[in-house]
């Protein structure tokens, strides 16, 4: 199902060439400050026209459409639309058959029947992110005020130094290949005892929701797949207080599947853009052959320079649906 959540729940829908693109928030406090304008900073963080992305242009105008009055929210399921307005359906109109490597075009058309929506990805378009941006903007609003993200890229196509990474994109572009990246977001200011022991865990939750990014492959906390090359002597954080400060962070500020209060450090790995200009040798249902497929249509040469405001507002979201449903006996705990 296209649902999240337990105590801030969301449902995602539309195609990457359809009408619209919605997303619709249950479970937003009453009361909430609330226009389209809060949305623009996220939004414009998301939007292509940089080096590395795609051409494709939309404006992105959030509408709300329901659960707002008055500039407050009043508590009902709120919704908030964009438009798709730059398509070009042509571009995929010979994919059909003719399956783009390693995209979802294979297993949609099978799971539906056939009946899937091919046109950009369809529902499996990255696109649907923007929608995600917008959720992750209310539920930043639904978190305590001392909750900060810092979400940067630190690593792009293998390569660590920001000072290289236009380098890096120029020379993709121009081989018409792309790149991956690696996102990390930090949390500070997170309450203590968000998350429960083992399924509901906070690293459970959260990366369940970052893994339902297009294009994320991997997910670690604090040191990460690191910490299996570490000494015990060498990961383990010493709590420096009564408050919980520790002298190192390697388990990224969750102890037991449960926020310690030290800042919650994520990093998502997001694998280059399949849909690139070189021409592929791919199967063609069609004529029942491998045959070479050209791939028409905007492409990112990289998805994780506008990914990273994707992670943190899954991230975000993530912390807020822990939050709604944190224990009453946390809820002054810091």
């Amino acid at each position: 199902m296209n649902q999240y959540g337990h105590n801030f729940r969301i449902a995602l829908w539309g195609e990457s060439h359809g009408p619209q693109i919605g997303i619709t928030m249950d479970g937003v406090p009453a009361g909430l400050p609330l226009s389209e304008e809060d949305f623009a900073a996220d939004l414009a963080r998301r939007r292509s026209g940089a080096r590395g992305t795609t051409p494709r242009r939309e404006e992105d105008r959030p509408q709300i459409v329901a659960g707002l009055y008055e500039g407050r929210t009043t508590g009902a399921p709120l919704t908030v639309l964009f438009a798709n307005g730059n398509t070009r359906p042509q571009d995929y109109a010979e994919l059909r058959d003719h399956f783009r490597p390693s995209h979802a075009d294979r297993v949609a058309d099978l799971r539906s029947g056939g009946w899937n929506d091919p046109r950009g990805g369809g529902h499996f378009s990255a696109r649907l992110t923007v929608a995600l941006v917008a959720a992750g903007v209310v539920a930043k609003k639904m978190l305590p005020a001392e909750v900060r993200f810092r979400t940067h890229l630190t690593e792009i196509g293998g390569c660590t130094d920001p000072e290289r990474f236009d380098e890096v994109l120029a020379d993709a572009a121009a081989t018409h290949d792309s790149v991956g990246g690696i996102v990390e977001c930090c949390a500070e200011g997170v309450p203590v005892c968000l998350g429960e022991p083992f399924f509901d865990s906070a690293e459970s939750l959260i990366a369940h929701l970052l893994f339902a990014i297009p294009a994320v492959k991997g997910v670690e906390f604090g040191s990460g797949f690191a910490a299996a090359r570490h000494r015990g002597s060498e990961n383990n954080d010493p709590i420096l207080d009564a408050e919980g400060h520790t002298a190192t962070n390697h388990d990224g500020g969750i102890n037991g599947g449960i926020t310690n209060g030290n800042p919650l450090v994520v990093r998502a790995a997001l694998k280059p853009t399949p849909s690139i200009g070189r021409p592929q040798m791919t199967y063609n249902r069609a004529t029942g052959r491998v045959e070479m497929l050209e791939i028409r249509g905007r492409h990112d040469v990289c998805v994780a320079l506008r990914g990273a405001v994707v992670v943190e507002a899954a991230v975000a979201i993530a912390l807020a649906d822990l939050f709604a449903g944190r224990p009453a006996s946390t809820r002054t705990a810091r």
